[in-house]
């Protein structure tokens, strides 16, 4: 009996220490992922804090909500995937790869490990859901003024150290009073939520459209000259012109008036601003539906 006894309480002393270990892993990691609340820096931080436990070569973390695709190392042969959510909120899908394959051991270790990522994820992605609202205009679904505000400080002073490009185009939806006042602010609002699909689909995936005010709206082209915005410019205001909007028995054609500027040396904001607006009030006074460069 006391040899029995002995053995069991080995086998116990034995289950304890495994157990507090896998608890000061897990301990370790949550901690870990505590300190940030963006999804790139939360996949490093687990990936960098399972490394030794689950040998991997390669990560892939995709967001679809937030068009994230995060990848780091080298993709091999053999991977394991798994979709994270919470509650029924998707919280993306984190695959690892490497040259061998994965041992149950180690799957049933990695799924026991994942639940450390999961909260801080869904902590991001209730995060990066309020910022987007802040920054998004409700109607047209674009960025709103205050986002472009901030980007616009952020590209100028990048601009500036760089010593690259930088221009804006302004667009106003030419007559647009007319359409509320004859068709109703129902009808404006789909105008205005049309005209934003079109410009996000006319502008190259680098350049930024925001919602300025009213019915105007503004694009921030990065590392861009004047001949290339006047290109953009004069390609989003065709692509205006050939949508046509029906709404119930009627079917009405939008037109907008463009207006183009470039950073100089010694540009602020607001005299950045200022040359880009005065350049679509000049394309508003020479008929309208047309480009108009800052002079």
């Amino acid at each position: 009996m006391k040899e029995k006894a002995a053995e069991l309480a080995v086998v116990s002393n034995k289950t304890f220490a495994a157990s507090t270990a896998v608890n000061l892993h897990h301990y370790d990691i949550s901690s870990a992922l505590q300190t940030t609340l963006e999804f790139d820096e939360l996949i490093a931080i687990f990936c960098n804090k399972i490394q030794h436990t689950i040998p991997h070569n390669g990560v892939v973390y995709t967001n679809p909500e937030f068009d994230l695709d995060y990848k780091r190392g080298v993709l091999a042969r053999h991977s394991c995937s798994y979709a994270l959510k919470v509650e029924e909120q998707q919280l993306g899908e984190l695959k690892l790869t490497r040259s061998q394959r994965f041992s149950k051991d180690e799957l049933k270790m990695l799924e026991s490990l994942l639940c450390c990522l999961i909260y801080p994820l869904r902590n991001a992605t209730l995060f990066q859901q309020a910022l987007k609202m802040a920054f998004t205009d409700p109607l047209t679904k674009v960025n709103n003024r205050t986002a472009f505000n901030d980007s616009l400080l952020r590209e100028i002073k990048r601009a500036h150290r760089s010593g690259s490009h930088l221009s804006l185009i302004f667009v106003d939806v030419d007559h647009f009073k007319s359409i509320n006042d004859q068709y109703g602010h129902e009808c404006g609002d789909l105008a205005l939520a049309s005209v934003a699909a079109w410009l996000k689909d006319s502008v190259r995936g680098s350049d930024a459209v925001y919602r300025y005010g009213g019915e105007e709206f503004v694009i921030l082209l990065s590392d861009t000259d004047i001949d290339g915005a006047m290109v953009i410019g004069e390609r989003i205001r065709a692509d205006i012109e050939s949508h046509t909007l029906a709404y119930g028995m009627d079917v009405l054609n939008l037109t907008a008036s463009l207006g183009v500027a470039t950073l100089k040396g010694d540009d602020t904001v607001d005299s950045l601003l200022k040359r880009a607006d005065a350049a679509m009030y000049r394309a508003k006074r020479q008929g309208r539906n047309r480009v108009e460069a800052d002079s």
